[in-house]
């Protein structure tokens, strides 16, 4: 029923798996011996943090943020609100912030610059999808998962209206499901 809204597939089931087992390797590579913190940011992470953490082959502690970012005042300075705060001390510690997607950047800029003034060692982050052609704040994740257009997609997370986090791929959703709602 939810694939007959979908346009085309732009990562598939498969391709997703070979994402998380590659990235997997990458980061047990590069965390060995270390004890970081992965922090989730709510919800689109769920299925993405899921399976990469199968592929994780360290200790590590999991944690998560809902956060969401406005645009207010006179200067169009983002601010952040924090709906649910990490409940983890990040102060010395290694944290590796699992996304679903990096789009504009602004919410997760300002989510890094937060852990980092509570003191943490290093912030990285770890993205399925990023979408460097929606970005308003200068950023490249360090560990990305595949490239792609600036395009409207849902599936595996990502969400239209809170529907279509459950699609086990991403996909292209059709315009006309979200052109005249």
């Amino acid at each position: 029923m939810l694939d007959n809204d979908i346009e085309k597939t732009i990562v598939s089931r498969e391709e997703i798996a070979g994402i998380t087992e590659r990235l997997g390797e990458e980061l047990t590579r590069d965390y060995k011996g270390e004890y970081p913190i992965l922090v989730g940011i709510l919800k689109g992470c769920i299925p993405f943090m899921s399976d990469l953490m199968k592929h994780l082959d360290f200790h590590l502690e999991i944690g998560y943020m809902d956060v969401s970012s406005y645009f207010g005042g006179l200067t169009g300075a983002v601010d952040v609100k924090i709906e649910m705060d990490l409940n983890i001390p990040v102060k010395n510690r290694y944290v590796l912030i699992v996304e679903d997607i990096v789009d504009s950047g602004r919410t997760l800029h300002a989510v890094i610059r937060l852990l980092e003034h509570r003191g943490a060692k290093d912030v990285k982050v770890v993205t399925l999808l990023d979408k460097p052609e929606g970005r308003k704040v200068e950023y490249v994740p360090e560990y990305i998962g595949v490239t792609i257009p600036k395009v409207f997609v849902v599936g595996y997370g990502l969400d239209y209206e809170g529907r279509y986090r459950n699609l086990p791929y991403v996909g292209l959703l059709k315009p006309e499901i979200y052109e005249n709602a």
